[in-house]
């Protein structure tokens, strides 16, 4: 089933289930995204398998008692080495013929980010995001000097070819010379990630990495590493990864409006986020997606695009993935 809408029909989900034994202490959750945009036919089942590596990867620092940071890192590194999705490696190409990522991590309990723009050279830019966020005094940095600044912090940096996959370079050489005809690329919104936890510390973290949109100008920075456009937690509502047009994103500060939908006590994940998109739509004139998790763990999700990418881990239980 295609078409906008904000839920997922059950038919398009693909559940694992196992058992999970947790000690009494606070459930951890973790909800993951590969984008929202017109995913294609052919591209739903490596979205799904793409997903699922993310949630296992993500859950098996969890799920011993470890660290929520940890986890999201885990499940967006996943993402970002898969070239499904539009970060890290398979990061759509700029104007000029090069890959520029931004990668934002969020601390609930903190307000704290650590943000990069304009990425390079950096495979994993979630490490250079969380090198900012545990070894900088300030939140955001961009281009050379967030290299340099995660260089010099234990993350390698590598060629610039390395993160371009031979199908980004042969859409970007048929869109330069055919002025971004659309049929070029398998998606000109195709999927920033993103990723939320808590564990059982009650440690609430999000994050979002990506590749931006293919033929950007050299140096644009979308609402993906912005405080409160692509990402944000608050330990006292809880924590959004944002997908989609960014320049609508950033518009009505989607992020932080949907943590704020989660204020009133009669609110719910799935309401709340339906709230934003249905903002983002009306206000902010477009499409997009996002995932949530409330300060307790509980998962929402929405989107007024064609598909969604996402998986969360449900009721502690089983492993969902779905597009």
């Amino acid at each position: 089933m295609r078409g906008p809408f904000f839920l997922i029909t059950d038919h398009l989900n693909f559940v694992y289930s196992h058992p999970i034994c947790y000690p009494a202490t606070m459930r951890p959750s973790l909800i993951i995204h590969g984008g929202a945009w017109d995913i294609p036919d052919d591209a739903v089942d490596a979205c799904k398998a793409g997903c699922l590596r993310a949630l296992h990867a993500g859950w098996s620092a969890l799920k011993s008692g470890g660290h929520a940071l940890d986890a999201i890192q885990a499940a967006i590194m996943v993402l970002e080495d898969d070239p499904v999705f539009d970060a890290g490696y398979g990061s759509h190409l700029t104007l000029d013929g090069h890959v520029e990522c931004d990668a934002i991590v969020m601390e609930a309990a903190t307000l704290r980010a650590g943000a990069v723009a304009g990425l390079r050279r950096v495979k994993n830019p979630i490490r250079a995001a969380r090198a900012v966020l545990e070894k900088c005094p300030h939140m955001m940095l961009i281009s050379e000097g967030a290299e340099r600044f995660a260089s010099q912090h234990g993350v390698p940096l590598c060629d610039p070819e390395e993160l371009v996959t031979s199908a980004e370079r042969e859409a970007w050489l048929r869109c330069s010379k055919d002025s971004h005809a659309a049929e070029h690329h398998r998606g000109h919104e195709q999927g920033t990630v993103g990723a939320v936890a808590v564990d059982e510390q009650g440690r609430l973290f999000a994050a979002t990495s990506t590749g931006g949109t293919c033929c950007k100008l050299s140096g644009r920075v979308g609402d993906s590493p912005l405080i409160g456009s692509g990402c944000y937690a608050d330990a006292e509502t809880g924590g959004v990864s944002s997908t989609g047009y960014g320049e609508a994103i950033m518009r009505v500060v989607m992020a932080k409006t949907a943590t704020d939908f989660l204020r009133p006590a009669s609110s719910t994940p799935t309401r709340a986020a339906q709230a934003a998109i249905q903002l983002l739509a009306n206000r902010g004139k477009g499409t997009g997606g996002l995932i949530l998790l409330d300060k307790d763990g509980n998962p929402g999700f929405a989107f007024n695009t064609p598909r969604m990418a996402y998986g969360y881990v449900k009721d502690g239980t089983q492993f969902v993935a779905g597009v």
